[in-house]
């Protein structure tokens, strides 16, 4: 299993969601947030909202690049959800059925 971690500006994580969703995924937790990037901002020349959503969404290792690049298509640095996504392997969990 991997954690997929995607941070859009609030309001976008239904996009995430959805693209997620596309390519297997079976559901994923929101979790609202204020960014901090001020000196991020000025280096990368680009505008960040400061409002985030972070999705959090828990796939098969399968799934995960496959979905991963179908969120960034939707909802990536190039859209207006400016979403950063990545991922971790997930080395144990409970209550997770197959």
């Amino acid at each position: 299993m991997d954690l997929i971690i995607t941070v859009v500006n609030r309001g976008h994580a239904d996009e995430v969601m959805d693209a997620a969703r596309a390519k297997g995924a079976k559901g994923g937790t929101i979790i609202y947030g204020r960014g901090t990037a001020g000196e991020v901002e000025k280096f990368f020349g680009i505008s960040f909202q400061s409002e985030k959503e972070v999705v959090l969404i828990v796939v098969e290792h399968g799934l995960r690049r496959a979905i991963m690049e179908e969120i960034s298509q939707k909802a990536g640095l190039k859209t207006p959800g400016q979403g950063v996504i990545f991922s971790m392997p997930v080395e144990d969990a409970i209550g997770f059925a197959k």
